[in-house]
């Protein structure tokens, strides 16, 4: 099985604030995309069929944050998770590594609470959008 190449990976692999993952986890974050957005649009399908108050249409942002976060974490290459809790993983899935110097750690928590903001936003705003649809 061949690799995929990157055109835009990095030299040099990790990156503080800018790339902590690299394409294993990159596409276990897509696939977490594509899982989360299919959760999403089926509980809508649910909702709408179930004809619930529209309050109770907002439970899509969940699954639609995990989403829309798999998503963005896989094109970014940085992981929100790995972030927090002060890691990264360049190689084959769990050969993750400490990030030990505190100004990287600093970058990646900066970087990481912006992501997962917009994520949140982004999908807060759809959410909403969806419970004021009249359905």
């Amino acid at each position: 099985m061949t690799a995929i190449q990157y055109l835009d990976q990095p030299q040099g692999g990790y990156q503080p604030g800018a790339c902590n993952i690299g394409p294993a986890e990159i596409a276990r974050r897509r696939r977490a995309g594509i899982v989360g957005v299919a959760v999403a649009l089926v509980l809508a399908v649910v909702l709408i069929l179930a004809d619930v108050a529209p309050v109770l249409r907002l439970a899509v942002v969940a699954p639609l944050f995990v989403g829309i976060l798999g998503f963005v974490q896989a094109r970014l290459r940085f992981c929100v998770g790995f972030a927090a809790a002060g890691l990264r993983n360049l190689g084959a899935l769990g050969d993750g590594s400490k990030v030990d110097d505190r100004a990287a750690r600093s970058a990646d928590l900066r970087r990481a609470a912006i992501v997962a903001i917009a994520v949140a936003a982004v999908s807060g705003a759809i959410a909403v959008g969806f419970a004021l649809l009249p359905i």
